[in-house]
């Protein structure tokens, strides 16, 4: 058999899954791209010496020879900014630029999204602070949790960490390509923004992530058709993409009001619906859904 043909031979540990391995394995898969490849789950040095790709075992970091663990001294380094690798990020480190197509920027961006959160997790830095007590987000982590095996089903382990890398590498395939359109979305709104007359109010001919405008002074509302319904929408600018502080909110009195009430309460003909968080505004046509927006702004 040609050397070529070979399976490609993925060492990881047994046991529970975790996070960093499920995904670095689901990585390596995509790097793979449809060459033959096993993956076993063993603690023996002996098998870790047969890898191709040793993941999360071993006590080696050696990118070159395919060694990506991180519990030994010294780990599998450092980000500039102090922060450690897990296997994911080690292996996303020196593929994900490859794994994205030679994009650079769309790597990296994954490596924000995706790597941070799951290498500091794993390495036991808290990735967030909470609000409410006893309340938490759902991340990776506690989903990968869900998917082990529990108490009562015995030794499922290597079945269900399978099932979760097909689960990851999905994940990571849409990640991928959601930031790519996204990258090309962002560069399409920047150029609206820098040709808008009026900086405050920005009109978009397609569902483009407006998130971007965040970065400008000036944006409060966003004006775009809604796909589905042929209706336009008028979205308010938020602070930060990843929060729920509007700019500026839709006047407080349209909130919850539809079709007729709203109408009357706007002036618009067609207008269709206010949000009861007066976050978002919905009219059947683009004049009727910049009218909301005038008004909005005025108000």
């Amino acid at each position: 058999m040609d050397t070529q043909e070979k399976k490609i031979l993925v060492v990881t540990h047994s046991g529970r899954f975790h996070a960093d391995e499920v995904m670095a394995v689901a990585a390596l898969e995509l790097f793979f791209a449809g060459r033959p490849y096993e993956v076993v789950r063993s603690r023996d040095p002996k098998m870790w010496g047969q890898g191709n790709y040793v993941v999360d075992v071993g006590g080696e970091f050696d990118p070159v020879r395919g060694r990506f663990d991180h519990h030994q001294a010294g780990g599998a380094g450092t980000r500039p900014d102090g922060t450690p690798y897990s296997s994911f990020g080690a292996v996303w480190k020196f593929l994900g630029t490859k794994i994205c197509n030679g994009s650079a920027e769309v790597s990296d961006r994954i490596e924000r999204k995706l790597g941070y959160p799951i290498d500091m997790a794993d390495n036991g830095i808290e990735v967030y602070k909470t609000i409410y007590p006893g309340i938490h987000p759902y991340i990776l982590h506690q989903f990968v949790g869900a998917l082990n095996s529990t108490w009562k089903e015995g030794d499922k382990q290597t079945e269900r960490f399978v099932e979760t890398v097909s689960i990851f590498k999905r994940l990571l395939e849409r990640e991928i390509l959601v930031t790519a359109h996204e990258l090309e979305g962002a560069a399409i709104v920047r150029k609206l923004y820098e040709n808008s007359a009026d900086k405050r109010l920005i009109v978009m001919d397609d569902q483009y992530p407006n998130e971007v405008l965040s970065e400008f002074p000036e944006p409060l509302f966003v004006v775009k058709p809604a796909r589905q319904t042929g209706n336009w929408e008028v979205e308010c600018v938020r602070n930060d993409a990843h929060g729920f502080e509007n700019r500026k909110s839709l006047p407080k009195e349209w909130g919850g009001k539809f079709a007729e009430e709203l109408a009357v309460q706007t002036g618009v003909p067609d207008a269709v619906f206010c949000h009861r968080a007066c976050f978002l505004a919905v009219a059947g046509s683009k004049d009727g859904a910049i009218a909301l927006a005038k008004i909005a702004l005025l108000a």
